[in-house]
């Protein structure tokens, strides 16, 4: 057979009201303590939002910046290739005329000077001692 538990017995008054009490003031506190965290999220969700509204500026001014920036590109594009002008056809035909004419001057230079400056060639220098002879080896039968 299984034992019974014996049935408790019933708390004093006093025990009981002590309890309730302490019910009491914990669910006070706790009404506190929720209020304080909220508090606190309600702080947390401000200031990201603060943050948030911040970053948000900064991407539109940077946004505008480069918006601005980008605005003066073309003129700045349109400038450089204005400077940079090709060669035409023309140009290229004058260029190598005068390359041509250059060569046909440099041509004549050098015929004009040749006849003038013909260097007779120099003499080899003698050498200061005379050459020793070669010692003669015997040859081999063989």
């Amino acid at each position: 057979m299984a034992r019974e538990r014996p049935k408790p017995a019933a708390l004093p008054d006093s025990v009981r009201r002590a309890v309730e009490r302490t019910v009491q003031s914990t669910i006070g506190s706790a009404g506190s303590t929720r209020g304080r965290a909220q508090d606190l999220v309600d702080d947390v969700v401000r200031r990201a939002e603060h943050g948030a509204a911040r970053a948000g500026r900064g991407v539109r001014e940077g946004a505008s910046r480069q918006a601005e920036a980008a605005a003066g590109v073309p003129d700045r594009v349109r400038g450089a290739i204005g400077d940079l002008r090709f060669a035409t056809r023309e140009d290229l035909n004058r260029l190598r005329e005068r390359i041509d004419a250059l060569g046909e001057r440099v041509d004549r230079i050098e015929a004009q000077a040749k006849p003038r400056t013909k260097a007779k060639p120099k003499p080899k220098p003698k050498p200061s001692r005379p050459a020793k002879p070669r010692a003669r080896t015997p040859k081999k039968n063989g």
